[in-house]
């Protein structure tokens, strides 16, 4: 079943999607690749597609998000390339009059002391006339000393508050993305008891298909994020059906559902490799700074907007409906809730449905806000969804919330102190010290434990 369900994935997505690599250029690339040379490309410091022109850009941001300035960038289609670099704000840009292919490329040597590309420097980018590229690079590490722009901080502030301020606001954009995902993970565990290692690559789903939709097909971003929270969804609801439900009816334990859901993790991230690529994949079309008193992106205040009220949104149901009581007896205690007369299974088909769909919306706007997503996108927030559901306590939601939280702003703050290879380390150690004095987590029940 498993490799069916992947089979479909598969024939879903690919033809929806550019050939990662091919021997013989598309009718499109040959146009530029003709020529042979760098006439087709122009770096200029802003960019405005028209219907003769495309646009090339993205933005350098290291592990803390600061702009990385003064990199160089390079974009050729056979012929000798074409070198820009990257502004205060991070940024470059290309002006091409050609569609086609083009090779983008980062030179290592020009990035400040302490960041590492994270999956290569080179990028393969369709561009199409009257369209916007987007691109980048996935940079590990910090710039060594912290520096940033001086405008990357509020009211110019590079004193250590400012730069502690800045942490705190990436703390609480990451803890709320983070909640999205906790939750669900929650969820799943107070309705079954299962803790589901794939979960996070819903996460990575929900990123993916805001590209093929947004990016791939053109279509609205509002549109397409509706689209990829329904899919998502529906992804939830056919994992119980055709993976989940029969392996309970045969009396699995969840020692072995657990292994189930690592070898599905597993799959699922090398199945994302082979369709979409180790790189980056941008959803969104616009290149956007830091500002207001928070000093992150518009599309970051956005993406907290949205979270908060789905999350209020999620909390009221539980709470206030029906399906939000069922839900709750269910996770306090599933044989008196069946023998009360609630349809079990349905709850937590329900439950699963839910969970992915949050999931791909924590996916979509973690993509939006970071730049885009990559295979093991999913792989690394594990990392912190893990100690967050723990540190509120495992099957309770609102823990999931508070946790989250917590643990965003430790991971940002922890780069004070600490390298950003480093950053998850302190999430970890969170997640140790709580299994040890208080395994139940801050809002959890002793009687989840175990």
């Amino acid at each position: 079943m498993l490799v069916a369900a992947l089979g479909v994935l598969s024939g879903l997505l690919l033809p929806a999607l550019p050939a990662q690599a091919s021997s013989s250029p598309t009718p499109s690339a040959s146009s530029s690749a003709a020529a042979g040379d760098s006439s087709a490309i122009r770096a200029t410091a802003t960019c405005a597609q028209t219907d003769t022109t495309a646009c090339v850009a993205g933005t350098l941001r290291d592990a803390d998000t600061n702009p990385v300035r003064g990199a160089t960038v390079t974009l050729a289609a056979g012929g000798t390339p074409v070198a820009t670099k990257t502004s205060a704000e991070g940024t470059f840009s290309f002006t091409v009059t050609a569609a086609g292919r083009y090779t983008l490329s980062l030179d290592e040597s020009t990035l400040p002391e302490g960041l590492t590309p994270g999956n290569g420097t080179e990028r393969t980018i369709t561009a199409r006339l009257g369209a916007l590229s987007p691109a980048g690079f996935a940079l590990e590490g910090a710039q060594q000393g912290g520096e940033t722009d001086p405008e990357a901080t509020p009211q110019g502030d590079t004193s250590a508050f400012g730069r502690f301020w800045n942490q705190v606001s990436l703390g609480l954009l990451l803890g709320l993305l983070l909640a999205l995902g906790a939750i669900g993970l929650s969820l799943v565990y107070g309705t079954t008891g299962l803790s589901n290692f794939a979960h996070a690559e819903q996460v990575t789903l929900g990123g993916f298909l805001g590209y093929v939709f947004a990016v791939q097909l053109g279509v609205p971003f509002v549109l397409a994020g509706v689209i990829v929270i329904v899919l998502c969804a529906l992804t939830g609801t056919v994992q119980d059906r055709l993976i989940w439900q029969p392996l309970r009816r045969r009396g699995l334990g969840l020692t072995q559902l657990m292994v189930v859901t690592i070898g599905l993790q597993l799959a699922l991230q090398y199945v994302y490799q082979f369709i979409f690529g180790g790189g980056v994949r941008p959803v969104s079309r616009t290149i956007q700074a830091n500002t207001g008193p928070l000093n992150i992106t518009p599309n970051a205040y956005i993406a907290m907007a949205i979270s908060v009220v789905v999350l209020i949104g999620v909390g009221l149901l539980l709470q206030r409906t029906r399906i939000g009581r069922a839900t709750r007896a269910v996770a306090d205690n599933r044989p008196l809730a069946a023998a009360s007369g609630i349809d079990v299974d349905r709850i937590i088909r329900l439950v699963w449905t839910i969970a992915a769909g949050l999931a791909g919306l924590a996916g979509l706007l973690y993509a939006l806000v970071y730049g885009g997503i990559a295979w093991n996108t999913g792989a690394e927030l594990l990392l912190l969804l893990f100690p967050a559901v723990t540190l509120g306590g495992f099957g309770t939601a609102f823990g999931a919330l508070v946790g989250s939280l917590v643990i965003g702003l430790v991971t940002q703050l922890s780069s004070l102190v600490l390298t950003a290879q480093l950053r998850y380390a302190s999430a970890l150690l969170i997640l140790i010290v709580v299994l040890i004095f208080r395994p139940q987590g801050i809002l959890g029940r002793r009687s989840r434990v175990g």
